[in-house]
């Protein structure tokens, strides 16, 4: 059983890195193997929307510079996805960005290799857009057909500098139950 987590702050430790891995800690207690790809390691070129993913059906973007392909191999070959991002001008980060549109498009016209795995989101603000990168994230999951894992209250945290995140009381609830619910549903796929 393996989650990959994508990182799209452009800050490497800071509250959306630092809460990440407190849930990802969570699902490895639990014996689940989890890796997380920092966003801002890599340039990504944007989407052309060339269609040659459509055409060739497999998956794949026809960018090969770029570390795309290697990310959404390593995304096929997980159980579980999540995507962690702050809110930056009120949606998230310009890598993040550039990364669900190319992905999304590659998977969605080709292959839908992440159909039936399970998805879960985690955002982050200093002060207003939480919302609306939680809502961009999990929409790019159910694009892609994911089984959305959700809990009550949202991990929609509030938090300027690290690691005021764990002040948050609510979204630290959150994010408890959203590991367990996580944990239930891909012990279920593990089952069938």
């Amino acid at each position: 059983m393996k989650v990959i987590a994508l990182n799209g702050s452009s800050r490497l430790i800071g509250n959306t890195s630092n809460l990440l891995a407190e849930f990802l800690d969570e699902l490895e207690k639990e014996g689940i193997e989890t890796e997380m790809v920092q966003l801002y390691d890599h340039e990504f070129q944007p989407c052309n929307d060339c269609r040659s993913c459509e055409m060739r059906g497999d998956g794949r973007c026809i960018m090969e510079d770029d570390d795309m392909n290697d990310i959404l191999d390593r995304m096929r070959a997980a159980d579980g996805v999540v995507l962690a991002a702050p809110a930056y001008a009120g949606g998230v980060p310009g890598a993040m960005k550039i990364f669900l549109e190319r992905a999304g498009l590659a998977l969605t016209m080709g292959d839908r290799a992440l159909r039936g795995k399970a998805g879960a989101v985690l955002t982050v603000s200093a002060h207003d857009g939480g919302e609306n990168a939680y809502n961009e994230l999990t929409y790019w999951l159910i694009h892609n057909e994911l089984n959305v894992v959700g809990t009550y209250p949202l991990p929609i945290f509030r938090a300027l500098n690290s690691p005021q995140y764990e002040e948050d009381e609510q979204a630290m609830k959150g994010m408890a139950r959203l590991v367990e619910n996580m944990v239930s549903l891909l012990m279920k796929g593990a089952s069938n």
